[in-house]
């Protein structure tokens, strides 16, 4: 089985209270791609890189088993570049500049191989470029979808109509309040789900996350870090540690997307105990097992 991601591609400069990095792999599809990765799944990207795209890059991503077919590089370009740092609050990160390069010009194409996969996650793009890319695929069994609150405060109406056609919808606290004018959040996750997904997926960052449906709910703490080197892609890595056991799973029943969230909740974990992508070079398996269990252990009574 196999999941299509369609986002940023970048070089991200970060600085955070632990040190600081320049021109470090990132962006959406990246973090999201390499956690998914370790479930075994065939994970298909597609996004845009410049000719200062290092082939460094490209080879960890296929050492992961990233298929890039999707993958352009536009020559004579630059790749999408973030800066920023994080103060004490490393919930809250500071853009000092932001190039968006040949990410600006975007237009998502997918190849024929990738359009049959049977789960698609839309990470943080704009949403007319997500209505593009779910007007390519056939049918896939799980549409998944991830925003931002510059496309709640520019993009509304573009939004809601991705909204209404995906089938579960990840977000951060900030962004449901912002979204629905609900400040308590699972008011807001019940008007959210009046929007058109099945299921809502709320990141709380160092408080953890929950999902709700109509008729289900489940939270999951984070998991306990006593550091925190750079929080930078977090939430896509809990994406793709979420998609990435339900993908393995072959399973859409509540028990296993609760089993997702706490995957999730580890992936991000390990994430943001380093710069960039450095921790998931060396990651292994059993790690994340040992650290799932760790965690669904802290929830039994």
């Amino acid at each position: 089985m196999s999941i299509v991601v369609v986002g940023s591609v970048a070089l991200d400069s970060v600085e955070t209270p632990a040190g600081s990095v320049e021109a470090a792999l990132g962006g959406s599809a990246v973090y999201f791609a390499t956690a998914a990765s370790f479930f075994q799944t065939v994970v298909r990207l597609v996004g845009v890189v410049g000719d200062d795209f290092d082939q460094v890059h490209v080879d960890f991503l296929r050492d992961r088993g990233v298929d890039l077919t999707g993958l352009e590089r536009v020559a004579g370009g630059k790749t999408f570049h973030w800066k920023g740092h994080y103060l004490q609050d490393l919930n809250v990160a500071q853009t000092l500049a932001t190039e968006l390069n040949v990410f600006g010009d975007f237009q998502p194409k997918l190849p024929e191989t990738y359009r049959d996969s049977d789960y698609l996650f839309l990470a943080n793009i704009h949403p007319t470029l997500q209505l593009q890319v779910l007007r390519q695929m056939h049918a896939p069994r799980l549409k998944v979808c991830d925003t931002m609150n510059l496309w709640i405060e520019t993009t509304r109406q573009e939004l809601l109509q991705t909204i209404r056609e995906i089938d579960v919808l990840i977000l951060n606290d900030g962004e449901a309040r912002q979204l629905t004018g609900e400040s308590n959040l699972i008011r807001a996750a019940h008007a959210i789900l009046a929007l058109g997904p099945s299921r809502v997926v709320v990141k709380k960052g160092e408080h953890g996350a929950f999902t709700l449906t109509q008729d289900s709910f489940f939270a999951a703490p984070a998991y306990p870090l006593e550091q925190i080197v750079d929080p930078t892609g977090a939430g896509d890595t809990f994406a793709g540690g979420f998609m990435g056991y339900i993908v393995s799973a072959q399973d859409l029943s509540e028990q296993s997307f609760r089993k997702a969230i706490l995957y999730g909740t580890v992936l991000a974990s390990f994430n943001v105990q380093d710069f960039s992508l450095n921790r998931q070079r060396h990651l292994t398996y059993p790690e994340i097992e040992e650290r799932f269990e760790k965690l669904a252990e802290s929830m039994r009574i």
